[in-house]
């Protein structure tokens, strides 16, 4: 093998590895480091090094704590992302951004010649030269892309056309494109390729679902933007620089009006991210409309712990495929009531601002065919969320003996030294409080969910309520009488990161799980004045991985144990997502609505990223 073989087969196998004080170090789960994998090691150690210094960031600084002795993979499956009969494996979670970033390959579309934005240049310039050091390959724009040809029919005009385009291959995982205002003749063009898609989409294919990629070969033709030199978008996103939109990131903006803004410069640019560049700060822009401004000199931190991880894990809903669809009964569910009254309490706050339906921000329908594939199936946009989990559910003894464990039996998928089974199947996690080893059934997990694109404050018992289990799989149930092919009843983006939630709370902080666990997430955040007596906060320094993916799970799950390992009791927890916004539990429905009207009331709560600095103060 060579130095990034070696170094893949590690991260696959969740080892952790860097240099400290000019040593080598490793920390791995037992059984990974083989003889055989060992020499490996020992023969490429020089090469090794080298290959993790490079950069002029710390390299010797230590990777991201985990104290827990859980291995990711065993994390991962505990929070949901589990395999079934037919495929036992699950995605390996990489929270460590240098891993990531070994992983990603980009490109540069050429600027034109026209373009005079020196700040942006200048950005731009250092941004490749940021990227590169930390491992992520940047390709040539000629060696990214390729030749692809696609034909073009239109009966009813009797038109055929062969076109010929230059598109990015799909393994390249971002473009990076400087803003590009349209000229006359663009848009004449782009106006032409609407109307030949709709009547495509009408006559032809007769509204049936048309993919991503073939969407973009009957409008790529007439565009400008980088999304025309994409071979499948589904696979690679459009970074797009532009200059600092200074309402957007001012913190007296309205989040309401903020929204607006954000979702109109992604679909201007059809882009994933924007960055907005001015000669003395620069943003970011996803679909997490996060308005985070970091200083021109903080770009080294920026391109490691916000941008590598947004290009490593898109923003994607959990596909319905995932789960095993069942229905309940709302009505007979005590939990979901309360999480309608949590959901009512918290409407004075202003913390929930309405959605959007993407027919009303999309006007464009090849744009919003685009989107519906991307969202899967999703028709609007919420931010924040309303959740309430139900106290976990054991069967038979809820923690065991060393003794006990020993005779248990393993599972597959996992190792055999982190869990186990019983006879009657009932599975059990070795894991570290404090100094001691504690020997933990693994509960059955059941949350009460608001449905994504739903009111929060404001929510229906009938049809905006779905209950997400999870047991040896996923499992979503419906409310009784909705039809999930006719209303737009959709799992919340947040799905990894309430289970990750619930999960760590009831094998760490079970008293926070007893009576079940009310749990929020809005876009802003609270400031350290805001905390009182065993009230905590984490996750300031994580990377800002995006809402609702399996690693933004992974980091609430290690938040709650970090906190655990701190001591004390824990009435009220404030896990932070950098770039995104604030998940708040307690232990009770109405200390926590009390908690975070009084915050609002007072200005310690808000909408945005005012407060954040604050807290990594």
């Amino acid at each position: 093998m060579n130095t990034s073989e070696i170094l893949a087969t590690l991260r696959q196998q969740s080892v952790q590895i860097w240099v400290e004080n000019d040593k080598l170090k490793i920390r791995s789960p037992k059984g990974i480091l083989t003889p055989d994998l060992q020499a490996e090691i020992a023969a490429h150690k020089p090469e090794i090094m080298a290959f993790l210094r490079q950069g002029n960031v710390a390299i010797s600084s230590h990777p991201i704590s985990r104290d827990n002795d859980l291995s990711l993979q065993t994390i991962g499956r505990l929070i949901g992302e589990i395999g079934d009969k037919l495929n036992l494996e699950c995605k390996q979670p990489i929270i460590d951004p240098r891993l990531m970033a070994q992983s990603l390959t980009v490109t540069f579309r050429p600027v034109p010649n026209r373009y005079k934005n020196e700040e942006i240049l200048r950005f731009r310039e250092e941004l490749e030269l940021k990227l590169h050091s930390y491992g992520v390959k940047v390709l040539p724009w000629e060696k990214a892309i390729t030749e692809f040809h696609y034909k073009i029919n239109i009966p009813f005009l009797n038109w055929k056309k062969t076109i010929k385009n230059r598109v990015v291959k799909s393994g390249v995982n971002a473009v990076i494109d400087v803003d590009r205002p349209p000229s006359l003749i663009s848009r004449f063009k782009k106006n032409l390729a609407e109307k030949l898609y709709q009547i495509y989409s009408r006559f032809i294919v007769k509204e049936q679902k048309i993919s991503v990629t073939r969407i973009a070969q009957l409008i790529g033709w007439a565009e400008d933007c980088a999304a025309k030199y994409i071979e499948d978008p589904t696979n690679t996103q459009v970074i797009v620089l532009t200059e600092l939109d200074k309402e957007f990131v001012n913190s007296e903006t309205p989040y309401q009006q903020k929204i607006k803004i954000g979702l109109n410069t992604l679909i201007r640019t059809f882009s994933e991210i924007v960055i907005g560049v001015s000669h003395s700060h620069f943003s970011i822009l996803n679909m997490n409309l996060s308005d985070s401004v970091f200083s021109i000199d903080e770009i080294d931190s920026f391109v490691l712990n916000s941008l590598i991880p947004k290009v490593y894990v898109p923003i994607l809903p959990l596909p319905l495929s995932k789960f095993q669809i069942e229905q309940f009964d709302s009505q007979q569910s005590s939990y979901a009531q309360k999480l309608v009254s949590l959901g009512n309490k918290l409407a004075e706050t202003n913390l929930f601002p309405s959605g959007s339906k993407l027919s009303e921000v999309i006007k464009r329908k090849s744009y919003r065919d685009i989107v519906n594939v991307i969202v899967n199936g999703r028709t609007g946009v919420s931010y924040g969320f309303v959740a309430y989990a139900e106290p976990p559910h054991y069967v038979g003894e809820i923690e065991i003996t060393e003794r006990e464990w020993k005779n248990l039996y393993p599972v597959e998928g996992f190792s055999i030294d982190e869990v186990r089974k019983n006879s009657i199947g009932r599975r059990y996690l070795k894991t570290k409080i404090g100094t001691e080893y504690k020997f933990k059934q693994i509960p059955d997990i059941w949350i009460l969910s608001a449905r994504s694109g739903s009111n929060k404050t404001n929510l229906s018992l009938e049809s905006d309520i779905v209950r997400i289990g999870l047991t040896d799989r996923l499992l979503l149930q419906l409310p009784q009488g909705v039809d999930s092919q006719v209303v737009d009843i959709k799992p919340s983006y947040d799905v990894y990161v309430m289970l990750g939630i619930a999960m760590s709370a009831a094998l760490y902080a079970p008293n926070l799980m007893r009576n079940g666990l009310p749990m929020i997430h809005f876009h802003g955040y609270p400031t350290a004045e805001w905390f009182q007596v065993n009230e905590h906060y984490a996750g300031v320094n994580n990377p800002s991985v995006p809402c609702g993916t399996y690693e933004s799970g992974v980091f609430n799950f290690l938040s709650i144990y970090n906190l655990v390992q701190q001591g004390g009791n824990i009435t009220l927890a404030s896990l932070i997502e950098p770039d995104h916004g604030t998940n708040i539990i307690a232990y009770d429905l109405e200390y926590l609505v009390e908690r975070v009207k009084t915050g609002c009331e007072k200005g310690e709560i808000e909408l945005g990223g005012k407060h954040f600095a604050s807290l990594k103060a």
